[in-house]
């Protein structure tokens, strides 16, 4: 019974944070569309490359280095080469952050396809602030993923 009740006060707490990472997405959907799928060419998809990042060792932190930090130059997803600037977002609370990365790792299924997703959480946001990058610095943390 406690394990249940367990259980079920941690699904509602990612799901609180989920509805606010929802509300902060649709700061990104006009880039990165509603269902995050992106305009190709112009904006990259989040659906199915999210968990691509995520799968990699040092992904989670790359994420959160994103929207700290914003991202420049030029990258490949799905094939697709796309050439522009993505806008820091350090401006939101740490637990903005880690509700809109969960958003985007839970809303189109992403979190199913990596093996023991776990929430992101306002502490690791508030670790990764300390390090003052660049959007080019995250280009390269990018490139050490082994993403294009």
């Amino acid at each position: 019974m406690k394990r249940t009740l367990m259980a079920l006060l941690l699904l509602g707490g990612l799901a609180l944070a989920q509805a606010d990472g929802a509300k902060i997405y649709a700061q990104c959907a006009g880039c990165h569309q509603q269902n995050g799928q992106g305009i190709p060419g112009a904006f990259p998809p989040l659906a199915g490359h999210v968990a691509e990042i995520l799968a990699k060792e040092g992904g989670r932190e790359y994420l959160i280095l994103v929207l700290l930090y914003g991202l420049q130059g030029q990258i490949e997803v799905k094939g697709v080469k796309y050439n522009g600037v993505m806008s820091s977002f350090a401006q939101l609370k740490d637990e903005e952050i880690a509700a809109v990365l969960n958003h985007i790792a839970t809303a189109w299924g992403d979190a199913k396809k990596v093996k023991g997703f776990k929430p992101f959480t306002a502490e690791e946001v508030k670790k990764l602030r300390a390090k003052k990058l660049t959007p080019q610095q995250v280009l390269a943390e990018r490139k050490k993923l082994g993403l294009k």
